[in-house]
This record gives C-alpha cells, sequence and structure tokens, in this order.
C-alpha cells in the first residue's frame, strides 16, 4: 500500500501538470484564432490566372505542366517540428508512404516529425525546415524554385502534395493535392479559333505557360503551409484536451486512494487508542 505522503506528492504533481496542459491548450487556441484571421485563400488571384488560361494557345499546347511525363513522381509531405498532435503527422506520412508504391518517385518531406518517420522507415528523401509562421512566405518560394527546377529539368514528371488541412476546430483531414499536371481552369470548353488569330503573343508560349504555374505554385504552397499550421495546432488542442481528460480521470482515482488509505489510517489509529486504554483500564 502507498504511504499517504506519496499519495500527496502525487496528487500535488497531477495538479500541476493539469495547470500546464490547461495553459498549452489555451495558447493552441489563441495561437489558431490569431492565424486564422491572417491565412485565406486568395480567390481573386486564382480568378485572374484562370483568366489567362482562357487564351486558347494554353488550350491546345503540349507542356510537360500541363501533360506530366514519365519521369519519376515528386511527393511532397508537410509535417511539423513538434509532437503532440495525436499521430496527425504519421496520417500525412502514412499517405506520402502509399503514393510511393505506385512506381519511381522523389520524397521531399517538410517538418522535423516526418524526417524522423521516414528514415524508421528507411525511405531517401530531400529535407526542408518545419514551417516557421515569420518565414512562411520565404519557405514557400524556396520550396516553389526547387520544384520547379526539378519539373523543369525532368527529374520529376509530376508533383502531389500531402498535407493536414483543418476542416474544423476539432477536426483535421489529411489531404491530397495534384499540382502537377496543372489541371487548366475551364479546360472543358473549345477554344476559340478566332481568338487564336487574334491575338499576338510577344512571348513563347511555353515560358508564358511556366511563367504563370510557378506563380500559382508560390501561391497554393503559401496557402498549405499555413492550412498544414492551423491543422498542427488544432491537433494539438485536441491531444491537449484528450490528455486533459486522463489527467482528472486520474486525479479522481487518486483522491479515492488517498481518502481510502487516510481512513484506514485513522481506523487504525482508533483501535491503537482504545486497545490501549483497555489495558490501562484493567491494570
Amino acid at each position: 500500500m502507498k504511504v499517504i505522503s506519496q499519495i500527496k506528492k502525487d496528487l500535488d504533481f497531477n495538479r500541476s501538470l493539469f495547470a500546464l496542459v490547461e495553459v498549452l491548450k489555451s495558447i493552441a487556441v489563441s495561437h489558431y484564432r490569431m492565424l486564422e484571421k491572417m491565412i485565406k485563400s486568395e480567390e481573386q488571384f486564382y480568378a485572374v490566372l484562370s483568366q489567362f488560361f482562357q487564351f486558347p494557345f494554353f488550350r491546345v499546347m503540349e507542356h510537360p505542366l500541363l501533360s506530366g511525363t514519365q519521369a519519376p513522381a515528386g511527393i511532397v509531405a508537410v509535417t511539423s517540428d513538434m509532437g503532440l498532435l495525436g499521430g496527425l503527422n504519421m496520417k500525412v506520412m502514412a499517405a506520402a508512404f502509399e503514393a510511393t508504391q505506385k512506381g519511381p518517385f522523389r520524397l521531399m518531406v517538410i517538418g522535423e516529425k516526418g524526417h524522423a518517420l521516414a528514415r524508421e522507415k528507411g525511405f531517401s528523401f530531400i529535407a526542408f525546415p518545419g514551417v516557421r509562421d515569420e518565414e512562411r512566405y520565404g519557405q514557400a518560394l524556396a520550396l516553389r524554385d526547387f520544384v520547379m527546377e526539378q519539373l523543369v529539368n525532368g527529374k520529376i514528371g509530376s508533383l502531389a502534395v500531402f498535407y493536414p488541412q483543418p476542416v474544423s476546430f476539432l477536426v483535421q483531414r489529411i489531404k491530397k493535392m495534384v499540382m502537377v499536371p496543372f489541371d487548366i481552369p475551364g479546360g472543358e470548353e473549345p477554344p476559340d479559333p478566332r481568338m487564336m488569330r487574334e491575338t499576338i503573343l510577344e512571348s513563347k508560349t511555353s515560358d508564358i505557360i511556366e511563367y504563370l504555374i510557378t506563380l500559382w505554385l508560390g501561391q497554393a504552397f503559401y496557402e498549405i503551409l499555413g492550412f498544414s499550421r492551423l491543422a498542427e495546432l488544432s491537433a494539438r488542442f485536441v491531444h491537449l484536451e484528450g490528455s486533459s481528460q486522463k489527467i482528472k480521470e486520474l486525479e479522481k482515482k487518486l483522491q479515492i486512494v488517498y481518502f481510502r488509505v487516510r481512513h484506514e489510517l485513522i481506523d487504525k489509529s482508533m483501535r491503537e487508542i482504545f486497545s490501549a486504554r483497555s489495558l490501562y483500564v484493567a491494570s
């Protein structure tokens, strides 16, 4: 049986741990709300980009970025540098690992947790640092430039990104986004031959396509990294909330043990006092 002093120490530790978890939950919530106001999809940018791709030249042209090639598939997995996410990083990497089974690939992993999981599975990969809120734009451009170099030089023939997306504050899902081959907006409509005859292009069509897709990749990566951070904070809150409930349950069990042991000690003391008094009276 535990000594009552040890049980009290366990109770004090349990309460301190609960207070710490509550503080971490508050930090995760406030950080999430702050980022949520900053992160949004730039619909106007995509609308303008869509208008550019309505020109028939782009709709009839063959280009590796539009059709893909037989080169190894590029796979990007977005994970975090920190834990307490309830297995979210493992789910992202599991989806990326599954994609590698379909043929030759080049794996690119963002975040230390993903790096560790890839090493554990014995995968060769290209490492990128985890997302930093204040550096997110620069990180998105660095990733875009690397990926474009790989695509243009034929080192990869397609590109898919796996990342956690916040469905709500309490729910996350793993999303796969196929970025190359690029799906031209409104591509199902037949091009207008008259527009092809009347439009004059000063640059090569292939150069324009590469430039537009480069712009799109930069914006898309910027948003993906932002949504990944939101999902990370959301998952951390959910995991901490689960830990908080477990700590509460443990505290209830410790309190029951504490009162049982305390009552047993009181009962033992009363019996000893009664026995001593009985012996004194008999003598």
